[in-house]
């Protein structure tokens, strides 16, 4: 009956403009929402077989909800370093615990460090990535979600930098005379080493100041070597030798680690390739020390330290006729270092911040992306799972194979425009009263009906 179905064709206005209402106030009310994706319901019509000719049944309406999972939503500046946006396609992975396997998807970046020095955003999900090898690289892999965990910047202990590259910026004194120690010294017998060791009492004594340059271990201890130099009657050659202050933190006679001759050329410019002090002429200006108890020179024993190369720049090193004098000695390194702070790249490499001014790569967030990310099914705490009508994952480093970037220091904001919101509210109050209405007009007519009997 025709009254019939205009009777329910109305009960259908009003269920599908109720959806559309609780869409709408979803909207709003989540209109401060970091990274939230606006819902709509779009209507669709329902018809029903006109099995009399003449005679026309409603059908009535039904409401479809739409999620916009894919719109970018404007990215704001944030003032913590661990607040991330994505700038394109992709979501963060994440998991409901810091045990937990990586499950759910979101692009709500707020994240902050909780008690045990994990990301979590504020919907309680810990941002997944790959943890940074031994190496400093990541194994990434765009399927395998055993690959990543749980990023925390906490529990990360001390950072140590041993010294690695040493430079020295001096002047040897060309018109320095060839002293009585020039025919008498010997490397291994009657060495600076040795002078230096017994404070003068024996040894041959250096023709000019020992250049002093600070060495830092495997441990964050720091050491001094010296680099003292004596004229021969060889122009433009002198002899010379690095050795460590105290002695006893190496194993070698004396503490030598080194010895050798410095030739110069006629301008005063260091000529390396005839330079023996490293080994061979020409050879590299490096020094392999061995950690302690291993083959001189070597760190001594009761250091208990690791090895290590020390790579030197002499190029600044000149024998001119002017006063012997060191201009600079610069070394890196770094000591024992606490955790200050955390950054994060727009390759979404996240890495600790030492008071020694070290940087160590801690891990690199994954980005998940999906064929049809309007397809995934919304979870509680602004968060997505995978469904088959999304596609399957791939798991991206941020920047790279259509994944978005990541902006750190940045916040995501939510697509709801609450003026759009607002004119939505006032059409689907219209549209539900005119359903109403059509209601109660069946319903009249219906009682019209029944009358004829009376």
């Amino acid at each position: 009956m025709s009254i019939n179905s205009a009777l329910l064709a109305g009960v259908s206005g009003l269920v599908a403009n109720s959806s559309a209402l609780a869409a709408i106030s979803d909207n709003i009310a989540n209109v401060n929402t970091t990274a939230y994706k606006r819902n709509e319901v779009d209507f669709s019509t329902m018809v029903t077989s006109q099995a009399v000719q003449g005679d026309y049944s409603a059908g009535g309406v039904q409401g479809n909800n739409q999620q916009f999972v894919s719109q970018q939503g404007l990215i704001q500046s944030a003032s913590s370093t661990t607040d991330l946006a994505l700038s394109g396609n992709g979501f963060f992975v994440t998991s409901t615990s810091a045990t937990s396997p990586a499950s759910e998807f979101t692009r709500a970046g707020d994240f902050q460090p909780d008690a045990n020095g994990f990301l979590v955003n504020s919907a309680g999900l810990y941002l997944q990535g790959w943890p940074a090898q031994a190496n400093g690289t990541f194994d990434t892999d765009p399927s395998d979600l055993s690959k990543i965990g749980p990023i925390n910047v906490a529990n990360l202990g001390a950072a140590v930098e041993p010294t690695g590259n040493l430079g020295i910026s001096a002047n040897l004194d060309q018109t320095t005379a060839v002293g009585a120690g020039a025919a008498t010294y010997n490397a291994a017998t009657n060495s600076m080493a040795q002078y230096a060791a017994t404070n003068g009492a024996s040894g041959t004594a250096p023709d000019a100041p020992p250049m002093e340059l600070s060495v830092i271990d495997s441990v964050g201890g720091t050491h001094k070597f010296a680099v003292a130099f004596e004229k021969t009657s060889t122009p433009n050659t002198w002899n010379a030798e690095i050795y460590a202050v105290p002695a006893t933190d190496v194993t070698s006679t004396n503490g030598q680690i080194a010895a050798g001759q410095v030739v110069f050329n006629n301008d005063g410019s260091i000529n390396l390739a005839s330079t023996t002090l490293f080994g061979a002429a020409g050879a590299t200006p490096s020094l392999a020390l061995g950690g302690s108890g291993g083959t001189s020179p070597a760190w001594a024993t009761n250091l208990g330290i690791a090895g290590q190369t020390l790579n030197f720049n002499l190029s600044q090193v000149t024998q001119l006729a002017s006063p012997s004098v060191v201009n600079s000695v610069s070394a890196d390194g770094a000591t024992a270092g606490n955790i200050v702070g955390v950054q994060v790249g727009a390759d979404g490499v996240v890495s600790a911040l030492f008071d020694n001014s070290q940087v160590r790569k801690i891990a690199q967030v994954a980005v998940a992306t999906f064929p049809n990310p309007d397809g995934l099914q919304a979870i509680s705490g602004n968060a997505y799972g995978s469904t088959l009508q999304a596609g399957s994952m791939t798991l991206k480093v941020a920047g790279t194979g259509g994944a978005g970037s990541i902006d750190p220091s940045s916040l995501e904001a939510s697509t709801v425009d609450l003026s759009t919101e607002f004119t939505g509210l006032i059409t689907t109050q219209k549209a539900y009263s005119a359903s109403s209405k059509i209601i109660t007009t069946a319903d009249t007519m219906l009682d019209e009906l029944i009358n004829i009997i009376r």
